[in-house]
């Protein structure tokens, strides 16, 4: 907000008034005081101002949309990829009749380690699905803030999500290190059942 706005001949008029209101001289401190005060409501009238002015159509309309439309299409090709690994893992699995004993061994054993590591797909979906949540909810707040520094309202409220049943709850998918549940706090767990 510009100085000499009307946000600025409010608060000069209410420091005025509180002057006026005072009986004899101010002290220096309270001189000060009376600055700093004046000084903080011209920084929020002008944050406020700051604020109302974003334009959250580009943060709701372009930007978190096609974060999100990104994020979709990662788990998309993530997925794609994914099904031609399996599918040229079952491929080796139908050729190693045909080899040696010892390489068909060896052969099942890489076709397992890649079946077990193919399961980055499934943590990199919940993960990401995590990242698209919070996308969200950071555009709801980017909403509301504008809303409330415009003077237009809250925005109505979205559709309640549908609710989570009990195993929903409990599972939280990929953690990262460090903030998952230990083995030992597991062990304490399953312990704690005997």
């Amino acid at each position: 907000m510009p100085d000499g706005s009307p946000g600025d001949d409010r608060i000069e008029a209410a420091v005025r008034a509180v002057l006026g209101s005072m009986s004899g001289d101010l002290t220096a401190r309270e001189a000060s005081l009376l600055a700093e005060l004046e000084g903080l409501g011209r920084t929020i009238a002008r944050a406020k101002a700051e604020i109302a002015a974003l334009s959250v159509d580009d943060i709701t309309g372009a930007h978190i949309p096609s974060a999100t439309d990104e994020l979709d299409a990662i788990v998309g090709h993530t997925a794609q990829a994914t099904n031609e690994i399996l599918d040229c893992c079952e491929a080796l699995e139908r050729v190693q009749s045909e080899v040696p004993e010892a390489a068909a061994a060896v052969l099942q054993g890489a076709v397992t380690r890649i079946y077990e590591a193919c399961s980055f797909q499934d943590i990199t979906g919940q993960r990401i699905g995590k990242v698209v949540s919070a996308l969200k909810a950071i555009e709801a707040r980017v909403e509301a803030a504008v809303a409330n520094a415009s003077g237009r309202g809250a925005p109505a409220p979205a559709t309640p999500a549908a609710p989570r049943t009990e195993g929903q709850a409990l599972a939280n998918g990929p953690q990262l290190p460090g903030g998952a549940t230990s083995q030992a706090e597991i062990d304490r767990l399953l312990a704690s059942f005997d």
